[in-house]
């Protein structure tokens, strides 16, 4: 697969940076060349299809689509670093076995992350990894925010809102500031990430003061095939009346349910979409997730004593007119009104009204390689130079 030509106009460092950024059904990379901002010049994915695959077979199918010999450096979106990590760290054997603690956080993340890390360890000795935390975004949530109704022991022990999504955030604002400038980006912003896992979040100043992901990825809006916020009496009534043990409740809120549940035919929301006109399942499933996403703007600008841009963003918030109609229809107490042309073409800005409302393709590539740079960037040599083993 071709991979382009270098940009020679960055600083250059010798090598590549390899971005790593792995999903519960996927892994997406993207190849770039060092400097600051770095330069893309390969991207791609490989589907996980089958549950049993690992993270060497995800390596084997990125070696046959790149050249990794000229990497000098590797970074990883890390879902969940539990209540130790937050800031971007290198992968080290202490770093490895905080990670390992903290699966339970995130059991149908960490676990192929922490493989991936030392499968590329194995297959590329000696090339330094940073670890990025997607939790960092919401390291500094109010306590009002973070605090979860359980016991204080529970709450010492880690049991808190985290918040997810969060390298997305980060490129969302910056986004925000290069496109609107910094007063725009020191306003009362809500950004929507919505894709086959969602989540919204509420900035203000700068600062995200409140998110909908909680503990864990599963909390939170409706998505692809989790359930979002649920009464936690729901689970009990199925363990006792199922018999339904900690793995098949895990399963069912993180694998059956969501819009797969709802609809009993796909997670996947262009299908829904395509589906509603004659399958009233299909339909409900939309609603809800437009309905969710709705309820959670107005409280949002509540928190945040007012709103003056709404940022949609991922897959379906990038690519879906239809879902920000319908997450937008009724809103227009607080000043959102969408321009329809404007939103049917995914333009850029898509509002007419007091509060702005902006589609922005997210990169949460882009931002591990400028933080891959900005860690070892200034240290690293050519790819042919030994460098130390970091696990």
């Amino acid at each position: 697969m071709p991979l382009g030509t270098p940009n020679t106009t960055a600083p250059q460092l010798g090598g590549r940076i390899l971005t790593v950024n792995g999903g519960s059904s996927s892994v997406k990379f993207a190849l770039f060349d060092t400097g600051d901002p770095p330069h893309r010049i390969h991207s791609g994915a490989v589907e996980r299809i089958d549950p049993q695959v690992v993270a060497t077979d995800w390596l084997d199918a990125l070696e046959r689509s790149l050249h990794l010999d000229g990497v000098v450096a590797v970074g990883h979106r890390v879902v969940h670093g539990g209540p130790k990590q937050f800031d971007p760290q290198p992968v080290t054997a202490d770093l490895l076995a905080d990670l390992r603690a903290a699966i339970p956080f995130a059991p149908a993340h960490l676990p192929d992350a922490i493989q991936l890390m030392e499968t590329v360890a194995h297959r590329l000795p000696g090339v330094p990894q940073i670890a990025c935390f997607d939790t960092a975004f919401h390291r500094d949530l109010p306590a009002v925010a973070r605090r979860l109704p359980i016991p204080r022991d529970y709450a010492d022990a880690g049991l808190r809102r985290y918040g997810f999504h969060g390298l997305s955030y980060a490129y969302l604002m910056e986004e925000c500031e290069r496109l609107a400038g910094p007063e725009t980006a020191r306003g009362r912003v809500i950004l929507a990430h919505l894709g086959s896992g969602a989540s919204m979040a509420a900035v203000r100043a700068g600062q995200c003061i409140d998110t909908t992901m909680g503990l864990t990825p599963a909390g939170g809006l409706v998505m692809g095939t989790r359930t979002g916020d649920l009464d936690p009496g729901v689970l009990i009534h199925l363990a006792r009346t199922e018999g339904l043990s900690t793995d098949r409740l895990e399963e069912l809120v993180t694998r059956r349910s969501g819009l797969l549940g709802v609809s009993g035919t796909s997670s996947d929301m262009r299908h829904l979409l395509a589906a509603r006109v004659t399958d009233p399942r299909a339909a409900e499933a939309v609603e809800l997730f437009c309905y969710q996403i709705r309820k959670c703007v107005g409280s949002y600008a509540a928190a945040l004593g007012g709103l003056d841009t709404l940022v949609f963003s991922g897959g379906i918030g990038e690519h879906a007119p239809d879902v920000r109609t319908r997450v937008c229809d009724g809103l227009g107490f607080l000043g959102i009104k969408l321009d329809p042309a404007a939103n049917a073409g995914n333009a850029p800005i898509i509002s007419v009204g007091a509060v702005v409302v902006r589609v922005i393709p997210t990169d949460e590539e882009f931002m591990i390689a400028r933080t891959v740079f900005r860690c070892v960037g200034a240290k690293s040599q050519s790819p042919r130079t030994p460098q130390r083993r970091l696990i």
